[in-house]
């Protein structure tokens, strides 16, 4: 059989297309098995590779048609070059810049000269050790009878602070026309509520041990201590001692003048 002349060729579009629907594939189960677009599948069978992205590109998704439509991909991938200026050269290797042999220094051998220098200093050093030591000594016999100056140390003075004042003395301060309350917890936890001549809370929490509040009015402090043994009473610059026993709770009302409990 005589093969028609070229011109009377189907194209590789054509070929491509006829060969899909003789067996009986679809675009797009062309382009799900082939992982070929539907665009550049249509575009291929309307011979038409702009959207395949280059030469290279073309002539790949070309030959996985063909594979996937069973024609010879090769032959339409030769077909392509020819209608398109021919294969690509083949891309010469780069020669590697050759720079010589690397010289790897072996840092493991012994640096003679250094260990040279070290012992010749080592030995300077004995000496001149040697000569200051015989110099010392002979220069120590006549001062040996000389007295040594007293190194007792001077007797230190004490510091002249004065000290702290005791809670008592700190009130004592306080205006005298005033009442003042100072509550210290010295044995533990209470709970204290403090108000004013007015009625005024100025007050109303826990007093953890080690903690102390001070109150002052005109008129008077009122106080509900829970705890009251744990809470140490000054008032007015006077220390009243504890506020009641452990776990009592007590009510008390203090005005200025001398301290009495209302």
């Amino acid at each position: 059989m005589v093969e028609p002349p070229a011109a009377e060729q189907p194209s590789i579009g054509r070929l491509l297309a006829d060969a899909r629907v003789a067996a009986g594939l679809t675009v797009d189960q062309v382009s799900a098995a082939t992982r070929v677009r539907v665009p550049i599948v249509h575009g291929i069978e309307s011979d038409d590779y702009s959207h395949c992205g280059g030469d290279v590109y073309a002539r790949g998704h070309i030959r996985v048609l063909a594979k996937a439509v069973g024609v010879d991909g090769d032959q339409l991938v030769a077909r392509y070059d020819a209608d398109h200026g021919g294969a690509p050269a083949p891309r010469r290797a780069t020669p590697l810049l050759d720079t010589g042999p690397i010289k790897v220094t072996d840092h493991r051998r012994p640096n003679w000269t250094a260990a040279m220098m070290l012992a010749i200093a080592a030995v300077v050093g004995m000496i001149g050790f040697t000569l200051f030591s015989d110099d010392s000594t002979e220069a120590g016999v006549g001062a040996a009878s000389e007295p040594l100056p007293s190194t007792a140390a001077a007797p230190v003075t004490a510091s002249a602070q004065p000290p702290a004042p005791a809670p008592s003395a700190a009130i004592a301060a306080a205006p005298v026309d005033k009442v003042t309350v100072k509550l210290v917890a010295e044995k533990g936890k209470s709970w204290v509520t403090a108000k004013d001549g007015k009625g005024k809370s100025l007050f109303s929490n826990n007093l953890d041990s080690g903690q102390d509040q001070t109150f002052t009015d005109p008129s008077k402090i009122a106080l509900v201590i829970g705890n009251a043994g744990a809470v140490h009473v000054y008032v007015n610059g006077k220390d009243l001692g504890p506020a009641g026993t452990d776990g009592q709770v007590v009510h008390l009302t203090y005005t200025p003048g001398d301290p009495q409990a209302g």
